[in-house]
Formats: C-alpha cells, sequence, structure tokens
C-alpha cells in the first residue's frame, strides 16, 4: 500500500513537473523579449516589410501566409525557411507551397538588417511572425502586440507539410479538424480564412471550381474568372486571381460578403458558407468588420503560440534559410 501511494506521488509529482514546464516555455514568449537585447529590432523589421509591400501589394498577403505556413509545421520555429541541405530536407516543395510560398526574400532582408545591429539574438522565427503584423497592419488590417522569443529549429519536415497544412480542396470538417488539432478553433479558423481578403491564387487551384457548373458559385463571377483560367490543365496554371474580387488590396471583411453571394475563388472559401456550422460566423463578419479584424488579431496570437521553440532549445540562425 505504501509503495502504491509513493508511486501515485511519484506519477502527480511528475504530472506537475511537466505542466509548469510547459508553462515556463509558454511564459518565455513576451512582447518585450528584445526590449534590452535588441531595442530596435520591432522597427527594423517594420522598415524592410513596408519598403517591400510598397512595391508590391500581394506581398502583404504573402508574409501573413508565409507566417502560418511555419506555425503550422512543428510549430512557429521558421523551418518554412530552410532549403535543401545535406542535413535539412525543405518544405518549401510540398504542394502547398511549391511555387505558391513567397517572401522569402523579404524575410531575408528584415533578418539582414537586423543581424546588423544585433548579430545572432533576433530568430527568424520572431521575424515571421513580426512581419506577419506589420503586413496586415500595412493594408489596413488589424495590429496587435506580437509575443516573442521563439527560436529557430534546425531541421525542417515536409512529411508534417504535407499532413498539416490545408488544401483549397478541404472540406469543412477536414479544415475544422485540421485547425483543433493545433489549438484553433472554429471561430479562429474563420478569422484567419479571412486573410483572403488580400492575395491571389493561381488558376490550378480553381480551375476545376469555376467549370464545375454546379450550384456552389455565382455563374457571372464563375464566367468572370474563366476568362483568365483555360478550362485545360495545364494551360494557364500560374496565372493569378484576386482571392477578394472587389478589394484586393484591402483588409477589409469583402471576402466573407462574398461568400454569401457564393463568390469565393477557393473550393475551401466556399465551404465556409455551405449550410454548414461556420455559416452563422461568416455572416457575423460580413456584417461587422470590426469584429473579424479583432478576431482575426487574436487568431494570430494563438497560432504565434504554437509550439515555439524557446529557453535553450533551437538555434538564432543567422541566415533564415540555412542552419549555421
Amino acid at each position: 500500500m505504501v509503495a502504491a501511494t509513493n508511486s501515485l506521488g511519484s506519477r502527480v509529482a511528475l504530472v506537475v513537473m511537466l505542466l509548469l514546464l510547459s508553462s515556463a516555455c509558454q511564459a518565455q514568449l513576451s512582447s518585450t523579449f528584445y526590449a534590452n537585447s535588441c531595442p530596435n529590432a520591432l522597427s527594423t523589421i517594420r522598415t524592410s516589410v513596408r519598403s517591400a509591400i510598397a512595391k508590391e501589394r500581394r506581398m502583404a498577403a504573402s508574409l501573413i501566409r508565409l507566417h502560418f505556413h511555419d506555425c503550422f509545421v512543428q510549430g512557429c520555429d521558421a523551418s518554412v525557411l530552410l532549403d535543401n541541405s545535406a542535413t535539412v530536407t525543405s518544405e518549401k516543395f510540398v504542394i502547398q507551397n511549391d511555387n505558391s510560398a513567397r517572401g522569402f526574400e523579404v524575410i531575408e532582408q528584415a533578418k539582414s538588417a537586423v543581424e546588423n545591429i544585433c548579430p545572432g539574438v533576433v530568430s527568424c522565427a520572431d521575424i515571421l511572425a513580426v512581419a506577419a503584423r506589420d503586413a496586415s497592419e500595412y493594408v489596413g488590417g488589424p495590429n496587435w502586440t506580437v509575443k516573442l522569443g521563439r527560436r529557430d529549429s534546425t531541421n525542417g519536415s515536409p512529411s508534417l507539410a504535407d499532413r498539416d497544412l490545408p488544401r483549397f480542396t478541404d472540406s469543412l470538417g477536414s479544415l475544422i479538424s485540421l485547425f483543433e488539432t493545433k489549438g484553433l478553433n472554429a471561430r479562429d479558423m474563420v478569422a484567419l480564412s479571412g486573410s483572403h481578403t488580400i492575395g491571389q491564387a493561381q488558376c490550378v487551384t480553381f480551375r476545376d471550381r469555376i467549370y464545375s457548373n454546379g450550384s456552389a458559385i455565382d455563374a457571372g463571377f464563375a464566367s468572370t474568372r474563366r476568362r483568365n483560367c483555360p478550362a485545360t490543365f495545364p494551360n494557364g496554371n500560374g496565372n493569378l486571381a484576386p482571392l477578394d474580387l472587389v478589394t484586393p488590396n484591402s483588409f477589409d471583411n469583402n471576402y466573407f460578403k462574398n461568400l454569401l453571394q457564393k463568390k469565393g475563388l477557393l473550393e475551401s472559401d466556399q465551404v465556409l458558407f455551405s449550410g454548414g456550422s461556420t455559416d452563422s460566423i461568416v455572416s457575423e463578419y460580413s456584417k461587422n468588420p470590426s469584429l473579424f479584424k479583432s478576431d482575426f488579431a487574436t487568431a494570430m496570437i494563438k497560432m504565434g503560440d504554437i509550439e515555439p521553440l524557446t529557453g535553450s532549445a533551437g538555434i538564432i540562425r543567422k541566415v533564415c534559410s540555412r542552419v549555421n
């Protein structure tokens, strides 16, 4: 009996210790993490981001997406930025990233600028998180306080990227389940999907939808999109169309208004308003842009908390595309 009690006590102590370690890990993320070690880090990153978006408005969407594609694969650790090498298999070539993930050079430019003032201090993972926030703000989206202190991974995982990144053909159930595995609920998922208020998609990702002649797409909208997206694969595969036809360069709630009219460009957009459990959230956001922006900011903060490397885990890369 005594032995059993001691065994139980040991297990309880172990659980408590693991919980404390987990809490300590999360607690190490702080908005003031670089206040002393690199006080000009955030302004330096912001300058790089704003310069890039001023040259190409689409880059705002690309930077937000890059942070998302980082965090959903083994946590927010900048693994998405790594190139192939003798020790690394890159995530850049999985179907969800290949020829579509972009903005890598902007992150490298920001990293180089930060390295010039504070060598070996600021992680690429944190630069991704800050760049996404700065991109949102620059195009009229919400601003939020970014928690900092993430460190960079020494490896990528194409297999996890293939498994954990959403696809443009995903069903509503698949999207909800995928986001739930990352600690994000259906409302977070719909809010984050609202980042499609900016940016563009390639013909190959929406061809089947616009030629389906189905009831889930507005006929006039489909006809308009067909003009620059030939029916025959692979003709025009890379031709671009705005995800939000109405205000493609402004971060607003027109994306949700489009869904109400069956004018979602991707199948994975329109499923958010298709008679399912998220219809009410889409309706809310279509009527209340302030609520959408508030929920988007909340969801981005939650996403930035996914499994960060902190403390002595990971490294601070000198160049974001390779391990030191």
